[in-house]
């Protein structure tokens, strides 16, 4: 034994036998070195960390590597599949504290908001932040899974591990719980997989695997590649979309696929990206109006439904998700990109208008048997610039990023023309038809259209081109926002919905507090206003609809 182990010294030198013997004891024995944390402060046990491994710099943030596998993991499942994660520790990511005032400013936003949840709506999915008082959806304390990252990334220390330790002992899939598959996997499905690529906490990735498993029901009981979108978790069923539709929305189905990829990467059972991939395979065949899809589609019959096309809402993730999910694979997937590519070009020949007097771009739909267009447009689709600067920055047409900034001139025109410099819900537009000129402002509101819901979409669209172009303009239109929403809809126990932006005096609170408030809207405008533009780096995290960061893989 002396003599073979003195020839490996002479043909690989020490360093290299200590790695073998190393990586033997890790393999074999399920030895590993462990280095404490301690100035993260957010892990719950010593981290395991390779002695000698070099921290890979990413300004002032550490970039988290896969977890090793389970035990009963068999690799040969990935053969022919995808090429499995690296076999090294998750160590966490840390984040600096805020550095400019206005971050400061939304840490105590966010903190207003927690605090209420916290007193009245604790474990319940949303606050009613009017009347003190909760209002529960699918029972999974949506607040808490949603406001995971939201904590991590601010460094609220505290407050992240009481919302661990929730997730940890309440947050049970075995239980009565009706969901919705696509709500479920971009809320709950990406936050726990967020937590748990920013902490390194394991418990984050076994409750993400748990939920994912009873959600591949809706895939598997399917009769076709489009998933049922009603899972009964504890039930362990699925079945067809509910009575009052059609079908399920397009977007419902095709926005599932990072989130279940990012799973099947993390556990190295590729089962979770088969099945949510497959959907993205299937509906490429489907039949498409210049790369656009109508907003309904039949899980029973795997045919598109005739409805509308618009990029709103049932629509809006479709689109994003293809460039997403391309980014997300290295891009390495030339169809998701194509895809991408051709929808742009049909959103510009069938959806992209001008207003008559101020020239605004805006994005319209098309409705009826003959797909007439309608100068309408959801908040919603606000995302777009956002999405459209996000492909620029990977090498896409440059005509793109000028879609991009035009249309963000809209979007902050949603909010500025409004008296409470709040967007209204839906946003019609004037413009010269064949038959009548509307002679309206370029930007006009009906009444069961003024509601605020506290989203994110414009804010998202704001911090990427903030990150991509360094326009501090964007930082500016954000806080803007951001002092309206705290003069409108700050209240009591925290931040409500309102039902019209167009009366300063009379703004009908609606007692609701959405959690794409602390997911996303918070989260956003807290990267958007640091010094730092790469806080959150887009090079290296694809960024799920919901607002929750999953790595980019090499393949």
């Amino acid at each position: 034994m002396m003599q073979y182990l003195m020839s490996m010294v002479t043909a690989i030198g020490v360093v290299g036998v200590v790695a073998i013997i190393h990586y033997w004891s890790v393999l074999k024995l399920g030895v590993e070195p462990l280095i404490e944390i301690e100035k993260n402060g957010l892990a719950s046990e010593p981290a395991p960390v390779l002695a000698n491994e070099k921290l890979h710099p990413q300004d002032d943030a550490q970039i988290a590597q896969p977890d090793h596998p389970q035990d009963n993991v068999v690799m040969e499942d990935w053969v022919g599949q995808v090429a499995p994660p690296e076999d090294l520790p998750n160590r966490g990511v840390e984040f600096p504290p805020p550095t400019t005032d206005r971050q400061r400013a939304v840490v105590g936003a966010f903190m207003h908001a927690w605090n209420g949840y916290r007193k009245f709506a604790w474990g319940h999915d949303h606050l009613k932040p009017v009347s003190g008082s909760f209002k529960d959806w699918f029972h999974l304390g949506l607040s808490i899974t949603e406001s995971l990252d939201t904590m991590y990334i601010m460094g609220l220390k505290e407050e992240f591990e009481e919302a661990k330790g929730w997730v940890r002992d309440s947050l049970k899939f075995n239980t009565y719980h009706e969901v919705n598959l696509f709500e479920v996997t971009i809320r709950v499905l990406g936050g726990l997989l967020s937590a748990y690529h920013l902490s390194g906490d394991r418990m984050f990735l076994d409750k993400a695997t748990d939920l994912g498993e009873r959600l591949l029901l809706g895939f598997t009981e399917s009769p076709s590649p489009i998933p049922y979108t009603d899972i009964n978790l504890s039930l362990r069923s699925a079945h067809s979309p509910n009575r009052w539709t059609p079908g399920c929305s397009t977007a419902d189905v095709t926005t599932l696929q990072l989130e279940f990829r990012d799973l099947s990467r993390s556990t190295h059972q590729s089962k979770f990206e088969d099945v949510a991939f497959n959907v993205s395979k299937y509906v490429h065949n489907l039949p498409k109006t210049n790369g656009l899809v109508p907003i309904y589609i039949n899980p029973n019959t795997g045919q598109f439904h005739y409805s509308e096309i618009k990029l709103g809402a049932r629509g809006d993730s479709y689109y994003e998700y293809l460039l997403k999910q391309w980014i997300q694979t290295g891009k390495t997937i030339d169809f998701l990109k194509d895809d991408y590519l051709e929808a742009v070009e049909g959103i510009k020949k069938w959806l992209v208008r001008r207003t008559l007097k101020s020239d605004l771009l805006f994005i319209g739909e098309l409705r009826g048997r003959h797909y007439e267009f309608v100068p309408e447009m959801d908040h919603l689709v606000c995302y777009l610039p956002g999405t459209l600067a996000l492909g620029y920055h990977n090498g896409l047409p440059e005509d793109h990023l000028k879609l991009a900034l035009d249309l963000m001139e809209t979007c902050y025109q949603t909010y500025a023309q409004r008296p409470t410099f709040l967007a209204p819900e839906r946003s019609s537009f004037s413009i010269q038809s064949r038959r009548i000129v509307i002679d309206l402002d370029d930007i006009y509101v009906n009444s069961k259209d003024a509601h605020n819901l506290l989203r994110p979409e414009f804010i998202e669209s704001l911090w990427y081109l903030y990150q991509i172009t360094g326009n501090t303009t964007y930082q500016d239109w954000g806080w803007n926002i951001f002092k309206a929403f705290e003069k409108y809809s700050k209240v009591a126990h925290g931040f409500t919905s309102i039902g019209n932006v167009n009366n300063v005096t009379d703004t009908k609170p609606r007692d609701i507090m959405e959690t794409f408030f602390l997911s996303e809207t918070i989260k956003y405008l807290y990267l958007l206003f640091s010094n730092d533009r790469k806080l959150l780096d887009i090079d290296r995290y694809v960024i799920n609809s919901e607002g929750h960061p999953l790595p980019i893989r090499e393949s």
